[in-house]
């Protein structure tokens, strides 16, 4: 007889079947794991059979063979040991194989037969769903898979909890879906006096998910800043929160198994490797890029990242998604994130200070910021000078609008946007996966429909395209940013003034001087 449950692997936030089949039989005593299991799949044998022991059973002195197939795919983590142990049991007869067979298990057992947390519940619960299945989780992970409405969950603590509900003795209570605490409050924009042009700038991006940059000395205010930009954003609606809990569920990094519901803001440091923003490693866990999908990824004195790192930002920054390629796997996350950056104009900081002059001036700006490539520079749509804040600026009381001030007129401008392209989506039969949320994520071809400026901006526009020597990329982001200019005014027109603005904010070299 072999004894079967069902479980799965993941790829990316996609998720695999796999059946743990068990079979005991005659011969030498063994207990033996086949399947391509990694080594914590492997070091499960000693997990189960102390978790077993536990619960006063002792493995049979038989042949014991685990096989996981599909036998090609490979198996990494700890959330196959309960559905072995629950392998085990219904091959001893403990447990009845047609309930088990129910379900879709993943957990990870203590020695003391414990069911600890692991990570992925929340796509493991879609795909139990869409399999007309239940699922049997961690106690931890309880919460994320009740977000998969209409199916039956199990979260037991222990594995005898799970034992005693299978044989009638004992009631697992179904688990109730929570939404994560308010992420704590973001400081107010009013507290930055001066930087004027720099609060509209953060404004725009904020309004239209749009790349920005920001170039300074030292102590200006950037980094202050862009602390401010969570706080701009309007929250996750529901659709958006499943979909990055999703990430965050496969990274274990869903606290209390409760849904994000605000958007994601990550700041990593500038020695962040490779792997680190993009993801990757051993098991291929999502990176930066997607652990900020749908809010902001902060990089912090941008020259000062590798530069193997920030040309990796090209495809995400691009596409919206970020392929990782190993040897054995092929995985793809979604990474539709909003880049805000910072950078001193030069190595010392100073290039425009009179009393602090650089001494090596242009030189050092060009060799500075050179670090950072033409195409990563094409794609930021919005680059703006911070300068350093007056003393007479200091002194003048806080500005009267603050953050609240300007969130609401984002969320205005967001509200146009998912409106007009809802519209667009339904006009053209596309479906709403398909659909762009915000201006920044307009292709061409809509934007030919949703952007095109009046005749004078018209004008202009082709006027600066010529003299500027846009890219194609460069053309469709000023309209972009034009476009949202005009949301923000609530114009249904793009005219010449939201062009000449959106204009301001183009790069044309890199370096300064």
């Amino acid at each position: 007889m072999v004894a079967r449950v069902g479980t799965v692997a993941f790829l990316g936030i996609e998720v695999a079947d796999v059946d743990v089949q068990v079979q005991v039989t005659t011969g030498l005593p063994a207990f033996q794991i086949v399947g391509l299991a990694d080594k914590a799949v492997g070091e499960s044998r000693e997990r189960v059979r102390s978790a077993l022991g536990a619960l006063g059973l002792s493995l049979p002195p038989k042949r014991i063979t685990v096989n996981l197939a599909p036998a090609d795919q490979i198996k990494e983590g700890s959330h196959f040991d309960l559905p072995i142990a629950l392998g085990l049991l219904v091959a001893m007869g403990v447990v009845p194989a047609e309930e088990v067979a129910q379900y879709v298990a993943l957990g990870e057992l203590g020695l003391d037969g414990r069911v600890a947390g692991v990570a992925g519940a929340l796509p493991a619960a879609v795909h139990a769903l869409s399999r007309d299945k239940g699922l049997i989780c961690p106690e931890p992970q309880g919460p994320e898979a009740a977000w998969a409405e209409g199916l039956e969950i199990l979260a037991p603590n222990s594995l005898i909890a799970l034992v005693n509900h299978f044989k009638g003795t004992q009631l697992l209570q179904a688990p109730r879906p929570q939404v994560a605490d308010d992420a704590p409050a973001a400081p107010d924009l009013g507290d930055i006096k001066g930087q004027e042009s720099v609060k509209r700038a953060l404004e725009v991006a904020a309004a239209g998910a749009h790349n920005m940059c920001m170039t300074g000395p030292p102590g200006a205010g950037k980094s202050m800043l862009a602390a401010r930009m969570p706080g701009l954003l309007p929250p996750l609606d529901p659709a958006e929160a499943l979909e990055v809990s999703m990430i965050h569920s496969v990274a274990g990094t869903l606290t209390e198994g409760k849904l994000v519901r605000h958007r994601p803001y990550r700041d990593p440091h500038h020695s962040a490797s490779l792997p680190a923003l993009t993801g990757g490693g051993q098991k291929a866990r999502p990176g930066e890029v997607s652990l900020a999908h749908l809010g902001v990824l902060f990089l912090d004195e941008l020259p000062e990242f590798s530069r193997q790192a920030l040309e990796a930002l090209r495809q995400p920054l691009e596409t919206g998604r970020v392929a990782i390629a190993r040897a054995n796997a092929h995985v793809a996350y979604p990474s539709r994130f909003q880049l805000i950056a910072a950078m001193n104009p030069c190595k010392c900081g100073y290039l425009d200070d009179p009393e602090l002059a650089c001494a090596r001036a242009p030189r050092c700006a060009s060799d500075y910021q050179a670090k950072i490539s033409g195409p990563l520079i094409d794609r930021i749509d919005i680059h703006v000078d911070v300068p350093n804040v007056s003393a007479a600026d200091l002194t003048l009381p806080p500005p009267r609008e603050g953050t609240a001030e300007v969130a609401e007129r984002v969320a205005a401008a967001r509200r146009i946007q998912a409106e007009r392209y809802a519209a667009e989506a339904g006009g053209n039969g596309d479906g709403a996966a398909e659909r762009p949320r915000t201006n920044a994520e307009a292709d061409g071809s809509v934007l030919e429909r949703v952007a095109q400026p009046d005749e004078p901006g018209r004008q202009l526009l082709a006027e600066a395209v010529e003299r500027l020597k846009l890219s194609a990329r460069g053309y469709h982001r000023v309209l972009r940013v034009a476009r949202t200019l005009a949301d923000l005014e609530g114009s249904d027109a793009v005219g010449r003034v939201h062009v000449a603005e959106a204009l301001s904010y183009r790069r044309v070299g890199v370096a300064k001087g």
